[in-house]
């Protein structure tokens, strides 16, 4: 399916360089309309940050993605029909003053007596939100999420849920990202795909035409009809799309502009029997201690643990902090002793997503010029919902240029949710 070896026809239509979401998901777009497509990756697999690590029976993620079932650009992309994803439980838990809320769950107005004040403000907020239209959210004044913070739903809960779905423990991320994240929290439920990040895009590069996708290819130079690479030569085209992360484009694009980035590690723990919990997204409150989330993710996803173990996923904002420091601050989270679970990975990403401050434009343009595209998630929201949406806009740019009417269902909408 994959291959790096050296063709002598070396032109395709289009060549899409960068094979994580974004550029497949362009791939699969651009090829079900008829258009020759080759998708250069520098490294050894497709997939980018949406990578999984398997290490003895368990599978990791490496930068532990949410996703949401209300994703629509998962029902838009060609190929991801065999996408399974395992919803977490209802809402989310908070851990706040010793005790633990459930949060966000959407909850009948009969059981809203027996909830904190809290709890009901934000169930109230978010109903509010999942029932505006999208373009009643972006007419809102444009702040930075935690300005806007102040004026709206009590912050014990909504903080740390806000921090989470942004990946930004300081909220500088644009109020009206942050609308838009709660908006589609509260109309899905959050999910990971089944047996690991990495079946995402491995979907969509299985679903492409063999030789497709050629790994190990470093592209070094780019221009509208052609693109040359460190030892694989030049490769000619009628278009070039540029699908890899932020900091690689601006690389390959001077004038491109680079985003700030949020640090994410995530760590994961093996423990030695099953662990007991519901599938819930556990949240810390206290923002003295370093874990943002975590969850037994094999309760959730069972393919990603051994039978008689559970793995433990804990996501943290910033560089890895001491391992003993988690340990301790999971032992209090899940209320049980933890000096002997296995300590299996840590990962870190530096530039795990790229920041969206305060005044963000949520359709940053695809096309550069005719001939040139950009798409990822730093072009729409820093999801893998705003990836794959960049990824049809910059298709259908494609398309547009080259004269191939789209059928209007296919047409991106304005805008790509968070």
């Amino acid at each position: 399916m994959l291959s790096s070896s050296h063709h002598a026809a070396q032109h395709a239509d289009v060549v899409i360089v960068g094979a994580g979401v974004s550029g497949l998901a362009a791939a699969q777009h651009l090829i079900a309309a008829g258009v020759t497509v080759t998708v250069m990756e520098a490294a050894e697999d497709p997939g980018g940050r949406m990578a999984t690590e398997q290490t003895d029976g368990f599978r990791l993620d490496r930068v532990g993605q949410l996703l949401n079932t209300s994703y629509t650009e998962l029902d838009r992309t060609p190929g991801l029909a065999g996408l399974v994803l395992r919803p977490f439980a209802p809402g989310v838990l908070v851990h706040t003053d010793g005790r633990q809320l459930r949060a966000g769950a959407m909850t009948p107005a009969r059981a809203l007596a027996s909830r904190s004040l809290d709890q009901a403000r934000l169930s109230a907020h978010l109903g509010r939100l999942a029932a505006l239209p999208v373009e009643r959210l972006l007419a809102r004044p444009e702040r930075t999420a935690e300005a806007a913070l102040g004026s709206r739903a009590p912050a014990t809960t909504l903080r740390p849920l806000l921090a989470a779905l942004l990946r930004d423990p300081e909220l500088t991320t644009s109020s009206r990202v942050a609308d838009l994240a709660l908006r589609t929290f509260a109309r899905g439920r959050l999910a990971v795909p089944e047996g690991g990040a990495a079946a995402l895009p491995g979907l969509l590069a299985a679903g492409l035409p063999p030789g497709t996708v050629r790994t190990g290819v470093r592209v070094t130079s780019v221009a509208t009809q052609r693109v040359t690479t460190e030892e694989h030569g030049d490769f000619s085209c009628r278009s070039l799309v540029l699908a890899t992360g932020a900091r690689a484009a601006a690389g390959l694009l001077p004038g491109l502009r680079m985003p700030d980035f949020h640090e994410v590690t995530v760590i994961h723990h093996a423990t030695p029997a099953p662990l007991p919990w519901d599938g819930s997204l556990l949240l810390d409150g206290d923002p003295r201690w370093p874990v943002a989330h975590t969850a037994v993710m094999s309760a959730v996803d069972p393919t990603r643990a051994p039978a008689g173990r559970s793995l433990v996923s804990t996501t943290v904002f910033g560089p890895p902090p001491p391992v003993r420091t988690v340990a301790s601050r999971l032992a209090r989270l899940y209320e049980t002793a933890t000096r002997d679970w296995e300590l299996l990975a840590v990962h870190h990403a530096p530039e795990a997503v790229p920041a969206m401050p305060p005044p963000y434009d949520l359709r940053r343009p695809v096309r550069v010029l005719a001939g040139l595209y950009v798409c990822g998630d730093h072009r729409d929201a820093n999801t893998v919902q705003g990836a794959l949406h960049s990824a049809r806009r910059a298709a259908t740019a494609v398309l547009r240029d080259f004269g191939i009417r789209l059928p209007a269902t296919a047409e991106p909408v304005l805008p790509a949710v968070a």
